[in-house]
């Protein structure tokens, strides 16, 4: 678990970025997803976010324990408690116009993204439990995501199940039948054993 004690100070950390840095692009890429040409999910966990964490600390030129202190609250409910997922979901369209018109048409996307164990329902997620991040006229680009899992399905998973992945949104459908098996055993390793 993400903690203070797992933070490094600003001169250490300044000292190991670059080679922590590259760690955490290469995990990333693991546990990253695409759906389709303007979606993608990235799962978040311990060593995610304390990049996050290190990188705003280094940013803001934090080291009072306490403002230390209210960063990992801000950004700990992205970790994975052991029986789900938590994952960072970006709509991307690089043409500022065409991003403005699609978001308009996505509302809800959010609510409409999905993950499925074999012989199991979709699993739907509880979105943006931090704040609302649209309106009735477009959504936002990015949202965070907590996908909750059963008993059963966590030990179907730890069994070598394979994991699909999608979104079922009247203007944007996606489906992974089965994503890569490095994905699949990263989100397994996040997952606490029954």
């Amino acid at each position: 678990m993400l903690s203070r004690t797992s933070l490094m100070t600003l001169e250490e950390y300044a000292k190991r970025r670059p080679s922590f840095r590259t760690e955490v692009m290469e995990h990333k890429k693991v546990r990253k997803v695409h759906l389709g040409e303007h979606v993608t999910l990235l799962f978040e966990d311990a060593l995610t976010v304390q990049y996050q964490v290190q990188e705003m600390l280094r940013i803001e030129r934090i080291f009072e324990e306490e403002a230390i202190e209210d960063e990992l609250h801000a950004y700990l409910p992205l970790v994975p408690d052991g029986s789900n997922w938590k994952a960072t979901l970006l709509i991307e369209y690089p043409d500022e116009a065409e991003r403005k018109v699609a978001l308009s048409k996505l509302i809800d996307l959010e609510d409409r993204v999905w993950v499925r164990v074999p012989g199991f329902k979709k699993v739907f997620p509880h979105a943006d439990e931090d704040l609302d991040r649209e309106n009735g006229e477009k959504t936002s680009s990015v949202h965070f995501l907590r996908f909750e899992l059963t008993d059963d399905m966590k030990k179907s998973l730890l069994h070598g199940s394979t994991l699909s992945i999608g979104v079922d949104h009247p203007n944007y459908m996606v489906e992974i039948e089965e994503v890569p098996e490095s994905l699949r055993d990263s989100l397994t390793s996040d997952l606490s054993a029954i």
